[in-house]
């Protein structure tokens, strides 16, 4: 039998290496590791089967940091485990939340879709970035819908993810056009709707996304061209609202600079931020699965997602445990 751990060890290299990407995604494998773990967990010992999950927790979350939707995809597995009373019921809970998380995150994203698609002009070019799956579904329910003549796709560097958006656009029979990064500005004036998808969206509304969707938030305002953002709930951050200020991840100079010819760069500094803050006066609006959210309005979801009192302990009492 495999090492309850093993599986998890997986999931985690995969998700720190990228060959799981996409902030649903992650979350929903995380989810999908930590039930895993659970069912296996061999022993009755309530503290070891605890001391364990929150190992795991760690682990998981360890990996991509800057991503509120593997924090929120964990919490949500793990909520209220600590109020059980023994192993057998833990593993019960651990194993229905996984289950609900991972088939809402599949609903969400219709859902957002649905809403989303609407809000997208007949005869629109539209302007995606990176490679959200909340945003293309939108964008595919839209073309279906006869709103969408043509996509703009940008690369997305350093990890073109761009170019996994465009051939799923090109095997959903979409027209697609694909443009390097620095080329927004320049082909903002042929765009009528940008729709992109969000790996945060922050208490005072600020949206953490691939790195340069801020600079096309800032040519779409100063076209006058909409900024639309397609958003599970669990991708909203309760921290952020308790002060808490989001981790821009680094991955480092061999994104970048290939590691194969050091000497090229010798002396120099390379930064490689894998995302970037827009404000939120240049968002027109959030798509959740509960509907359009201006993003002014952002506490109200984190409020709703997370009951902020926080959970309930054997003996009825509130208390501070966290699994992260």
């Amino acid at each position: 039998m495999k090492d309850p751990a093993q599986e998890v060890e997986e999931v985690a290299r995969s998700i720190k290496s990228m060959s799981i990407r996409g902030a649903a995604m992650i979350a929903r494998e995380a989810s999908r590791a930590i039930g895993g773990f659970s069912s296996s967990w061999p022993g009755s010992d309530r503290q070891k089967f605890m001391d364990a999950l929150r190992k795991v927790a760690l682990d998981l979350h360890s990996t991509r940091p800057t991503a509120v939707s593997l924090r929120n995809g964990i919490l949500l597995t793990l909520r209220g485990v600590e109020t059980e009373k023994d192993v057998a019921s833990m593993k019960e809970r651990i194993a229905a939340q996984s289950r609900e998380f991972r088939e809402n995150a599949e609903i969400a994203r219709e859902g957002i879709a649905e809403i989303g698609s609407k809000r997208v002009p007949k005869g629109s070019t539209v302007l995606t970035h990176c490679n959200s799956m909340a945003a293309l579904n939108t964008i595919e329910r839209a073309y279906h819908d006869g709103r969408v003549e043509m996509v703009f796709s940008t690369e997305s560097r350093p990890w073109r993810q761009g170019h996994i958006t465009a051939r799923w656009l090109l095997d959903k029979g979409i027209p697609v056009t694909m443009i390097v990064d620095p080329a927004v500005r320049h082909f903002m004036r042929d765009i009528d709707v940008v729709v992109v998808g969000a790996d945060t969206v922050t208490a005072n509304g600020a949206v953490i996304n691939k790195i340069g969707t801020s600079q096309i938030a800032l040519a779409a305002h100063e076209s006058r061209v909409p900024f639309m953002v397609c958003a599970e709930t669990f991708k909203f951050s309760k921290e952020t609202l308790l002060g808490s200020l989001v981790e821009i991840e680094d991955r480092g100079p061999t994104e970048v600079a290939s590691p194969m010819r050091p000497s090229d760069f010798q002396g120099a500094r390379i930064l490689n931020p894998v995302f970037d803050a827009t404000p939120p006066e240049y968002i027109d609006a959030i798509v959740t699965e509960l509907g359009i959210v201006s993003p002014y309005m952002a506490t109200e979801v984190i409020r709703e997602m997370f009951e902020m009192d926080g959970p309930v302990t054997l003996e009825g009492k509130r208390t501070q445990f966290s699994w992260l």
